[in-house]
């Protein structure tokens, strides 16, 4: 069964930091780009980020540019998402997706996780 779990979420003071992770079970990462969503409540699910599968591209959503790094390890089937200087509008559940290329859209997307709930509030 092919899974996507991810982790690292929680609750963090404004300026504080977290990093996401993703696990694949039932598949290997390689062969997969790795989009990280966002979904606020009442609004859309939109990409933050995206990293091809050999991970010499990667792409930002213009709001956390510079503070979020996206970064895989193939050899532990992961993809990482580290957030910095973290702000209340960037509370939501995120989502990490695999596809065969970096797509902007999630309908685009295969394989989906389950989502972890970041909440950033002082």
């Amino acid at each position: 069964q092919l899974q996507l779990v991810e982790s690292g979420g929680g609750l963090v003071h404004p300026g504080g930091c977290l990093r996401l992770s993703c696990a694949a079970s039932g598949f290997t990462l390689d062969y997969y780009a790795i989009g990280w969503f966002r979904q606020a409540p009442g609004k859309e699910r939109e990409r933050v980020s995206c990293i091809s599968s050999s991970g010499s591209d990667t792409d930002y959503l213009d709001s956390v540019k510079g503070r979020f790094t996206i970064s895989r390890d193939n050899t532990k089937n992961t993809v990482y998402l580290q957030m910095n200087s973290l702000k209340p509008e960037d509370t939501a559940v995120y989502y990490c997706a695999a596809n065969w290329h970096c797509e902007e859209l999630p309908p685009e997307y295969e394989h989906w996780g389950q989502g972890t709930q970041v909440t950033v509030s002082s």
